[in-house]
């Protein structure tokens, strides 16, 4: 994992994490929701990749997996069970996932407009890669038509959030082989790199990402009068 670089805005702070471990990631976001909580720090958000890992959901009908635990580790596939909705997906270098730590009184928001706007952060991401990405009703997460280019899954505790949005960039999709996307039979699964056959460098995506994150989350003081 590289040197954290951290961007700050406002009431909101932006961490670069690198690539890192689904298991530190999810410990950091524990102890982020505690101190948020607390209200010892600011609406955070955490942006990273993750080395290669498959986490099932909570909800157990949509986990289906294709191959054996044991199998997916031997291949160097972490398998993780994690109480987020949803349910399984998948992880790995040149996807970019980012764990948004807000305080939704505060905000002013509910969930499920919460939840919206990281779509629609999700959507001007890819519309600025020349992709166009939309909400496919009923089916979460983005699609190019009929094809998968994002995962969403959060969860809300006494009002803050963790968890959050995965987006396919130029990650290897063959991961997304060893179970069932959605829980639905024949979901394609798609990426930047494919849909417009350019390799964006991470870092350039992460930077557009930023100016996103500051323009729909970033509430200031205002927010919480």
């Amino acid at each position: 994992m590289k040197k954290e670089e951290i961007e700050t805005l406002d009431s909101l702070y932006i961490r670069d994490c690198g690539i890192m471990p689904y298991a530190p990631a999810l410990a950091l976001q524990h102890d982020l929701v505690e101190q948020r909580r607390k209200g010892e720090i600011g609406d955070t958000v955490l942006v990273l990749e993750h080395e290669p890992v498959i986490t099932l959901g909570a909800r157990q009908t949509a986990n289906k997996l294709l191959a054996a635990r044991d199998e997916l580790v031997a291949r160097g596939i972490e398998v993780v069970d994690i109480r987020r909705g949803g349910g399984v997906t998948a992880h790995n270098p040149g996807q970019l996932v980012l764990y948004p730590i807000l305080h939704l009184q505060d905000a002013r928001l509910g969930v499920n407009e919460y939840i919206r706007t990281l779509e629609q952060i999700g959507i001007e991401l890819l519309q600025r890669l020349a992709v166009t990405a939309a909400r496919n009703k009923g089916f979460p997460g983005l699609w190019v038509e009929n094809r998968k280019i994002a995962s969403i899954g959060v969860r809300v505790s006494k009002f803050v959030t963790y968890h959050g949005l995965a987006i396919n960039i130029n990650n290897d999709l063959s991961i997304f082989d060893h179970f069932v996307p959605c829980g639905l039979d024949g979901v394609q699964m798609t990426s930047v790199l494919i849909e417009t056959g350019v390799e964006y460098d991470m870092t350039d995506v992460k930077r557009q990402l930023s100016q996103l994150l500051f323009e729909h989350l970033s509430f200031g003081k205002e927010a919480a009068k």
